[in-house]
């Protein structure tokens, strides 16, 4: 299985005040999704001080962005988890993982967060072997967006 660095982005509203969230979804991983190997979903969510539109800050957009490049390369480097998409907006960004060990997930989060202060973040675990989550993101992809190529380094 090849792990590509292919996204899609979308644009949706909040269900409780209509502010814009921002959705970057992962292209090209259905080889992993049908392989049964990653059948837990793991949701990061950093909660964040917001502008008047819900969006962070310059200086925490930028810390966000940084704490993303290494839970990425932790958790993808030998496949443990897979960053299947990315929602921020409304006072907080989701960062969506499918991992094949909730245990080792939280014991290499852990690891990947040790250079940062202490983070506004809280994890959610669930059973979905099914992927419904990453489905559900997938439908917003309506080939109208632009998938995009990651300039990140894995």
């Amino acid at each position: 299985m090849k792990l590509t660095d292919e996204w899609f982005t979308a644009i949706a509203e909040s269900e409780t005040n209509n502010r814009t969230i921002f959705i970057s979804g992962r292209c090209h991983i259905d080889e992993f999704k049908e392989s049964g190997k990653f059948p837990f979903r793991v949701e990061v969510t950093w909660h964040y001080s917001p502008d008047a539109k819900g969006m962070p800050d310059e200086k925490s957009a930028e810390l966000m962005e940084n704490v993303l490049i290494a839970l990425k390369k932790a958790m993808e480097k030998d496949k443990l988890a897979i960053l299947t998409g990315i929602y921020t907006g409304d006072d907080e960004r989701n960062m969506i993982f499918y991992t094949r060990n909730v245990a080792a997930f939280g014991n290499k989060l852990n690891e990947a967060l040790t250079p940062f202060e202490k983070l506004p973040i809280s994890i959610y675990t669930e059973n979905d072997p099914e992927w419904n989550e990453y489905a559900e993101m997938q439908s917003l992809n309506t080939g109208i967006e632009e998938a995009y190529e990651s300039d990140d380094e894995l």
